[in-house]
């Protein structure tokens, strides 16, 4: 009888030095593998696109970011996840506890990266920028950008998502679906498209798309911020006494090919855009226009200018008159030319 208690109560001793040693054990699994200082560094660590539970338990444990990967997959049982976790960038470090990244990664907090879209630019530009940062696919965003159907669902009818992409800075994860990314800059401009800009353009009889192509071209015809009612000044006048918009960003934006330079048989190409052929708005925005060249469409400064000639530092001079216009012609692009020419010369000269 004696034996047979001394021998239970060894199986009982057995029993429970085999449980607390699962529970050190487990409890050192569920730690982090580095505490105290310094604070070890931060890991990005991509989980790639379909990647099960497994497989990602396997890579924080290659990346010495837990101790056991069984220990984690425990983890994941008692949280009742679903066998996969969104893919993307995260950000861990050594010192987190498998529960503090468990839920890291179950909250999708993924790697944001900023990503700016300058004012002024295209589609092509906007796809140049994306495709640089690696944020989305730029060929299904260069898809969709230009595909009806898919604009329709923005409630936007046009041909092309050109000017409709607002230009500021945004925060994306890498992977990001080019959908995703298209929505966020559409809502972008919405959020600029504001009450008092929708009524101001109600009281014009323009819609958005007329406001976006106007904007468009104010933005490309100056980087001068001070300029731009100015430059609308100049265009609401045109439109109004019916003279062609005679916009360079305009014909440039219609021709097949851009060499750097305007000539002049590209004035007399057959193209929508070709604002010296076209009366009227060019048929849609050539660019992303910002905040202030769409108040300036619509917020046109009271000015009876008709032209306006580049004084080649950046700002532009206006003028009410043809007689005007000729002579800041002759003093700003005909005898500026005629001394660089000559300053060429004798440079080569000498």
């Amino acid at each position: 009888m004696m034996q047979k208690k001394a021998i239970m109560g060894l199986a009982l001793a057995a029993v429970m030095f085999a449980a607390l040693a699962g529970y050190l054990v487990l409890r050192w699994a569920q730690s982090p593998v580095a505490s105290g200082p310094p604070k070890p560094p931060s890991h990005i660590v991509l989980i790639p696109e379909g990647s099960t539970f497994q497989q990602v338990a396997a890579l924080l444990k290659n990346e010495q970011l837990i101790r056991s990967r069984s220990a984690f997959l425990l983890l994941g049982k008692t949280r009742a996840i679903d066998r996969k976790i969104r893919p993307g960038e995260y950000e861990l470090d050594a010192s987190m506890s498998p529960q503090d990244i468990l839920t890291k990664l179950l909250a999708g907090r993924v790697v944001l990266h900023p990503v700016t879209i300058p004012e002024g630019y295209s589609l092509t530009q906007i796809a140049e920028v994306l495709a640089a940062q690696q944020v989305t696919d730029t060929k299904e965003f260069t898809k969709l950008v230009r595909d009806r159907a898919f604009i329709s669902t923005l409630g936007i009818e046009a041909d092309s998502l050109e000017g409709y992409l607002f230009p500021e800075t945004y925060s994306f994860a890498k992977g990001t679906k080019a959908r995703e990314v298209i929505r966020a800059m559409v809502d972008g401009l919405h959020r600029v498209w504001g009450t008092e800009l929708q009524e101001q353009a109600a009281r014009m009889k323009m819609s958005l798309h007329q406001v976006l192509t106007l904007a468009s071209v104010i933005e490309k015809e100056t980087g001068a911020k001070d300029e731009r009612e100015l430059i609308a000044a100049v265009f609401h006048n045109r439109l109004r006494k019916k003279i062609p918009l005679q916009s360079d960003p305009t014909v440039i934006y219609g021709l097949p090919a851009f060499d750097g330079n305007i000539h002049k048989r590209d004035l007399s190409v057959m193209s929508p855009y070709n604002t010296y052929r076209v009366q009227g708005l060019p048929p849609g925005p050539i660019a992303s226009p910002g905040a202030h060249s769409l108040r300036a469409a619509l917020f046109p400064a009271q000015a009876s200018y008709l032209y306006f000639v580049s004084r080649n530092d950046g700002t532009h001079q206006f003028s009410s008159t043809l007689a005007e216009h000729n002579q800041a012609v002759e003093k700003y692009q005909k005898q500026y030319f005629r001394k660089r020419t000559r300053g060429n010369l004798v440079a080569h000269g000498a």
